[in-house]
């Protein structure tokens, strides 16, 4: 194995990967770090040379990283991170923070239902730190913990593991979305047969089949299924004007009622609750950064009605 001599290496270009890794491109690592794109190129061809590897590869959108580059951007931002908090050491205020970050993994649901009040707490109580919200969901959000994509992760289960730490923050439950100015909404309530009636706009990673048709199978119904789509945030635009209906998790139906005029009503259908989790990887709480914001999201989030009508 090669030995290079780190006297020899300029550390500034560990800075360089992690930007270029977290921005995806020359451009935008070097607006980040306030250097022109030819000293990012240099600097990456230098680690290139260090690391035996391309490390970024071009694609269409940027610069998407080599598994080396995975393998090796937490031991780089841990070393990072490391001497950003000796900088912080004795001083008070927002130094602490500045130039830290913190990935944080959920589905867009959870965004929509608890983003705001977690970056207002966050921002209150550590200032200058900045979170970076990871989209994911229960089937790969372990995925993502193990491979360190995610400092913390908060999802509906799917994260058994002996590295991986959780705590439970509560139970969720399902609720409808309706357009109230619709025809069929004003002339029908959503009892099983209006619900079996209506077409149906469905929440989903892949496929056309939910735990709804799941439960409506093993009540002997089928629903019609018009479209899926992977986004909560689609649904007030997929919803307005139409008799469609959406089945989703109650904390994100009451926040999109709010803010969009569509109407939340009880599912007529009985469905299962699931868990509502935040977990970590074992060794990711040696960084008093990330341990701080855990403290904060618990604080905040196991106190929270998961299921608020009204």
């Amino acid at each position: 194995m090669k030995q290079i001599n780190i006297s020899k290496i300029d550390l500034n270009v560990l800075k360089i990967f992690e930007a270029l890794y977290e921005e995806g491109g020359a451009s935008r690592a070097g607006l980040r770090l306030a250097i022109t794109q030819s000293a990012v190129s240099a600097a990456l061809n230098r680690l290139r040379t260090i690391y035996g590897d391309q490390l970024f590869t071009r694609t269409g959108r940027g610069l998407a990283p080599t598994s080396r580059a995975h393998e090796l951007k937490p031991i780089i931002s841990d070393a990072l991170n490391k001497f950003r908090q000796s900088l912080g050491m004795g001083s008070h205020g927002e130094s602490g923070y500045l130039g830290r970050s913190v990935l944080i993994g959920m589905s867009d649901d959870y965004e929509i239902a608890i983003g705001k009040v977690l970056l207002n707490a966050i921002n209150k109580r550590m200032p200058g730190l900045r979170l970076a919200l990871r989209q994911t969901h229960s089937q790969i959000a372990l995925e993502m913990v193990m491979r360190r994509e995610t400092d913390l992760t908060i999802t509906s289960g799917g994260l058994s593991s002996p590295l991986v730490s959780r705590e439970a923050l509560g139970e969720g439950g399902y609720a409808c979305l309706i357009d109230p100015g619709s025809a069929n909404t004003k002339s029908k309530a959503l009892d099983l047969g209006g619900y079996l009636d209506r077409k149906h706009i469905l929440i989903s990673s892949g496929g056309f089949i939910g735990v709804v048709d799941e439960v409506l199978a093993a009540l002997g119904h089928q629903r019609h299924v018009l479209a899926s789509t992977t986004h909560f945030s689609a649904l007030p635009f997929l919803l307005k004007g139409t008799d469609a209906v959406a089945t989703m998790p109650t904390h994100a139906a009451h926040q999109i009622a709010q803010m969009t005029g569509l109407k939340m009503v009880r599912c007529p259908v009985s469905m299962p609750r699931y868990p509502i989790e935040l977990g970590w990887l074992k060794s990711a709480l040696r960084d008093p950064i990330v341990a701080e914001v855990k403290t904060i999201a618990m604080e905040l989030l196991a106190k929270k009605n998961w299921n608020k009508f009204g």
